[in-house]
């Protein structure tokens, strides 16, 4: 397939992989580079810099992480042990991936999405890393695996979504960037009434008659 993409359909695939990055970085390199590695996803001439992710090895690096990363974010504490480690790799992962998206020969645009798609990445990761800390005040560990799960599906439907259906990716980056900010704000609220709860009351006052 060598459909034209125009500026918004390119900005749109761009957006919806630095914020499905933020998410699930390893999952959304490897699962890139399998899909254009057994040709399931031709991608459009200007994507076609993304096919170093179909290099044996960067699928086997990946792969290696998204191993370790499916096990680890089900595990509760351990997976926001692995999202405060992650929080300068996906930002970081998120916007090398909208850069190879862009239009190499224009520097400028290139600029602008190196740093727009570290700027999603991050984002996204705050919404999930706050979310997750916030499942995993609960007691028993099933929520934390659920909603584990339910991120490994939505980030690799969603990439092939975002891929396949490039004038779609606007629509799919919009409702990420959102999702990602009012998890940030229902977390922050969640976490800040546990806070509070757990706070010592003051000591009264003794009236000494």
């Amino acid at each position: 397939m060598t459909e034209h993409l125009g500026i918004i359909e390119i900005l749109g695939v761009a957006g919806s992989v630095s914020l499905l990055a933020g998410w699930r970085l390893y999952l959304c390199v490897l699962a890139t580079g399998l899909a254009m590695h057994y040709g399931a996803l031709p991608l459009p001439e200007h994507l076609a810099s993304l096919q170093v992710l179909a290099n044996p090895w960067v699928m086997g690096a990946a792969g290696a992480a998204a191993f370790l990363e499916f096990f680890a974010d089900k595990v509760i504490w351990l997976d926001t042990v692995w999202d405060t480690i992650h929080t300068l790799i996906r930002p970081l992962g998120g916007a090398l991936l909208a850069l190879a998206v862009v239009d190499p020969s224009d520097p400028a645009t290139q600029a602008i999405a190196f740093i727009l798609g570290g700027g999603a990445s991050l984002l996204a990761h705050g919404g999930k890393a706050s979310a997750r800390a916030v499942v995993n005040t609960s007691p028993e560990p099933f929520s934390n695996v659920a909603v584990s799960t339910i991120e490994d599906v939505a980030t690799t439907g969603l990439l092939y979504l975002a891929y396949s259906h490039p004038i779609a990716a606007g629509a799919v980056a919009a409702v990420l960037l959102v999702l990602a900010i009012a998890l940030m704000i229902i977390a922050w609220r969640v976490l800040r009434r546990i806070f509070l709860r757990v706070q010592p009351e003051p000591a009264g006052m003794v009236v000494e008659g």
